[in-house]
This record gives C-alpha cells, sequence and structure tokens, in this order.
C-alpha cells in the first residue's frame, strides 16, 4: 500500500503541475479486475486506462489477464497500452 501511494502521488503531483484534475485511490482487495471495475462505477469513470504486458500462449493462459478480465467485463470502455516486446 505504501508503494502505490508513493506513485500515486508523485503522478498526483504531475498532473497538479500541469493543471490537469486527478484523483487518485489505493484500493486492496483479493479480486483486482472486479476492484477495477467497482471503483470505475463506483467514481463514474467515462474510460478505464489499462497497461498489458501481452503476454501470449502458455504464460497467458496460466496467468490469466488481469486487463482481458476487465475488458470482457466492464460496462466502461477500456484503452489498453500495450508495451512493445522489445522494450524488456
Amino acid at each position: 500500500m505504501q508503494a502505490s501511494e508513493q506513485v500515486l502521488a508523485s503522478v498526483k503531483a504531475r498532473a497538479d503541475a500541469l493543471q490537469v484534475s486527478c484523483k487518485t485511490l489505493t484500493k486492496l482487495d483479493t479480486s483486482v479486475w472486479e476492484t477495477i471495475i467497482d471503483v470505475a462505477d463506483d467514481e463514474a469513470c467515462d474510460l478505464i486506462f489499462m497497461a498489458s504486458h501481452g503476454r501470449k500462449g502458455l504464460a497467458a493462459l496460466i496467468l490469466g489477464s488481469e486487463t482481458q478480465k476487465v475488458l470482457t467485463h466492464s460496462g466502461v470502455p477500456v484503452l489498453v497500452h500495450r508495451r512493445p516486446q522489445d522494450a524488456d
């Protein structure tokens, strides 16, 4: 929780410096994808932005994909950024 709060404080400071409205929230729960959807609904969000590792094959099957679950179950539009494989 402390690490996430530090990262979000940095993001909030950058947004404030650019005069961009920004609200941060840290929530701990057992189901990541359900929590993302619940918070988006509770906060009346217009968009969910997520990053994806872009795993394929067996790794994707074994690990599952929180992003895929959000995409499948969310009523809120989801924008996914996939990091290029050579950037690892």
